[in-house]
């Protein structure tokens, strides 16, 4: 049998039926493979007893430690027995209970001063700390001359804790382990033995027997460098090979054009580009204007002015006859979008009487064209799935022509009707919430008949990502960072509010709204949730639970429903923001009422903005200066920091007012505090990712397969990953087909399995 065949071997032909099935329902454990890679998460010495004092409550715990005593309890007039044992460590307690049958072989088994592995789920009663009937393992012999015996042979062992879970314990994955540990010696080695040699790894086969049976901890710290470096490096390679087969696919190179719409609008603007901001244009016009297609991820702090450069470049394309497109997750971002870039563009238009026709609100399109240029210039359109069928068709009609330069649109941007006369850009808006299917369905629309072209990539993302994130689940983009606000913003003071602990608080709270309205400004309050007919269904049907995937809520906070808009904007307005223009927006709104009321929230119509988080992203208006945000433990710390970001936009200072009822101590409060103590998006997001659990960086959220990182850390190993990151371009430079080195092309095919493929290779 080959190499790839043997850990590609079904666990079942190994453990048999029952066992396998338990590991592959409930770990994910599939192949021989699989189960060489499930490494032990810690290791406990033979002898040494496992402390009790820190024992996680509800959560299912492996322990080592000694009886202290046992005894048989009667109940229910002597109908009934229970055993009881007490475990020590010498620093704490523990107690078992076993009830009916189940106690005839522990009490035989488990007498004072025996030593054994226990696991079960660790629960208070009686205020003792208790595991009611775990399962264990004796790690101690017999009689005496077998326990001296043991102690000889097993005194400085380690013993390997495995990641389990209630249907199958640590020990017996540790026996399944041992059962096809001898299969490691086949393991396929993917690094080139130069590269091997030159860092001091030990072999791979060596590595696996090694963290799954260490003889010392130097042995597990081998394997674990060993270990971690292939998953960096095979990883870096898959991006390596990505962005060097982007090189070689043809674009059209959209070089600048003097006196060109671009220069046009320049001229206009009534304020100096920061200096970040002529960095970053300067990095995308290069790439633009090479015939290989720019891949380009664009981050930025939350009003660092992100869209005014995806502006510049969508317009240094127009000037170069191609056309641009910008794909935004929510109908809301792309009217606020379209609103700006026709309010911006409409200023240009308007000094030379060039427009076609004034915008008309969500439908509209305008015409921007250049002083003594060929043609009469370009339409911004829009593009939504609930436009009029008229104004869709004119929209269609407009792209397939060349008529229209620039469109905004949603998932409509990418339905098969939809056809563009010559794409020459696509801009993704808020990356992370589309698919890479969806992103890929619209990078094809560049292919002309009879050509195969694709058009530059700019994705971007307010959302800060520290850089080792940027190297994995973005390694295939080049990076431009945008971290300089713009002059005038002003700063955001944020404070938790404990509605529960404090309800005086709240009462403030609103106070301060109330302060800030009669000072000519306006505020948003945001809640997780809407409350009408269709939320309530949702919820009734298991799927009321999306606004959590961030972060979990506290238990406390799970005893009632989010708080939701209808609710909170009828009671503000009848209660404590009397008197005041109260308005609701969600996204189940019709699109015409959602775009009537942010036009009129942005002309000032309207005081209070009650809404869920569809004004996470790219709403701006400067006037608005107060954010309350209802249980905001119940969002993660990104989306608090976005929320954040929508007030502070103008020359008036900001504020936002966390509310929330978790307990003072709780990890929940611990969060809002974080994002309360600093407006540095970089330093949130780490404290994001730690929170939340890097989990695999092509994972669930991306591609929907198995994590492929076991000891990689993307958020500490970065010296790690930038030194795989520079060998993987020198491999990749030197054999792009990887045609010298089978074994890593093996393994790369091993770790990434179609769908994880597919996924880098729509990038």
């Amino acid at each position: 049998m080959g190499p790839v065949s043997a850990f590609d071997e079904p666990l079942k032909k190994q453990l048999g039926g029952a066992t396998a099935k338990v590991m592959a329902e409930h770990l994910d454990l599939h192949t021989v493979g699989d189960l060489l890679h499930h490494y032990p998460r810690r290791y406990e010495e033979r002898g040494r007893l496992t402390a009790l004092t820190d024992l996680p409550l509800d959560e299912h715990v492996t322990v080592v430690a000694q009886v202290a005593d046992a005894r048989i309890m009667m109940f229910n007039n002597g109908r009934g027995k229970r055993l009881e044992v007490t475990l020590t460590d010498g620093s704490g307690r523990l107690q078992l209970v076993f009830f009916g049958h189940g106690v005839h072989k522990p009490h035989k088994e488990l007498l004072p001063g025996r030593r054994a592995m226990f696991a079960g789920k660790a629960s208070v009663f009686n205020r003792k700390m208790q595991l009611a009937h775990p399962t264990y393992q004796l790690l101690d012999a017999q009689d005496e001359e077998e326990a001296t015996e043991a102690v000889d042979a097993f005194a400085g062992q380690l013993l390997p804790i495995y990641p389990a879970c209630k249907q199958l314990d640590s020990w017996r994955i540790a026996k399944a382990v041992d059962t096809v540990l001898p299969r490691a010696v086949e393991a396929v080695d993917p690094l080139p033995p130069a590269l091997r040699e030159g860092r001091g790894f030990v072999p791979l086969p060596e590595a696996l027997l090694r963290i799954h049976r260490p003889q010392t901890k130097a042995d597990i710290e081998a394997a674990r460098d060993r270990l971690r470096w292939d998953e960096a490096f095979v990883l870096q390679v898959a991006l390596a090979r990505r962005r060097h087969a982007e090189t070689q696919l043809p674009a059209k190179a959209r070089g600048p054009v003097p006196g060109g719409l671009l220069d046009a609008f320049d001229a206009t603007l009534p304020f100096t580009l920061t200096e970040g901001q002529q960095k970053v244009t300067e990095e995308i016009f290069d790439a633009l204007a090479t015939e290989h297609p720019m891949h380009r991820l664009l981050q930025g702090e939350v009003g660092s002015g992100k869209t005014l450069v995806a502006l510049r470049a969508m317009l240094r394309v127009v000037d170069a006859g191609g056309q641009a497109a910008m794909l935004a997750p929510t109908e809301v971002l792309a009217q606020q979008h379209h609103r700006s870039i026709t309010e911006m563009m409409g200023e240009l238009a308007g000094n030379w009487g060039l427009w076609s026709e004034a915008p008309t609100g969500p439908e509209g399109s305008g015409r921007a064209g250049t002083p003594g240029g060929p043609g009469p210039g370009t339409k911004v359109v829009l593009l939504t799935g609930s436009m009029g069928v008229a104004a869709r068709r004119q929209a269609l009609l407009d792209l397939v022509t060349g008529e229209a330069g620039i469109v905004i649109g949603t998932h409509a941007l990418i339905e098969d009707k939809v056809r563009f006369h010559d794409l020459g850009l696509v801009v993704v808006d808020e990356q992370h919430r589309f698919g890479v299917e969806q992103r890929d369905a619209l990078r094809s629309k560049a292919n002309s008949p009879g050509e195969r072209r694709s058009p530059h990539l700019l994705v971007m993302t307010a959302t800060p990502i520290p850089r080792t994130v940027a190297m994995t689940v973005f390694g295939d983009l080049e990076t431009s960072v945008l971290d300089q606000l713009p002059a005038g913003r002003s700063p955001i003071a944020s404070h938790v509010v404990p509605a529960k602990d404090k309800p005086h608080f709240l009462s403030r709270a609103w106070e301060r709204v109330r302060e800030e309205v009669e000072n000519g400004h306006q505020a948003y309050v945001v809640c997780p949730r809407i409350g009408d007919d269709a939320d309530e269904q949702a919820e009734k049907k298991g799927k009321g639970r999306a606004a959590k995937k961030q972060d979990a809520p506290e238990p406390d906070a799970e005893k009632r429903p989010p708080l939701a808009v209808l609710d909170i904007a009828d009671q503000l307005a009848r209660g404590p923001l009397a008197g005041l223009r109260v308005e609701v927006l969600h996204g189940r709104m019709p699109p015409d009422d959602k775009d009537d009321v942010m036009r009129r929230f942005a002309a000032g119509q309207v005081d209070v903005l009650v809404a869920t988080t569809v004004i996470e992203v790219g709403v701006n208006v400067p006037n608005a200066t107060a954010m309350v945000i209802m249980d905001a433990d119940r969002f993660g710390v990104s989306q608090l920091h976005q929320l954040r970001g929508r007030v502070g936009r103008g020359s008036a200072p900001g504020l936002c007012l966390l509310v929330s009822e978790a307990h003072e101590a709780s990890p929940a409060r611990a969060r809002l505090g974080a994002v309360a103590a600093t407006l540095d998006g970089f330093e949130l997001s780490r404290i994001d990712l730690e929170q939340r659990r890097e989990g695999d960086v092509l994972g669930q959220a991306q591609s929907g397969v198995r994590s492929s990182l076991r000891v990689l850390s993307v958020i500490d190993d970065e010296e790690v990953i930038a030194a795989a990151r520079e060998e993987a371009v020198r491999v990749v430079t030197d054999d792009p087909g990887l045609e010298r080195l089978p074994e890593l092309r093996t393994a790369l095919d091993a770790l990434l399995d179609k769908d994880r493929e597919e996924y880098l290779d729509k990038g």
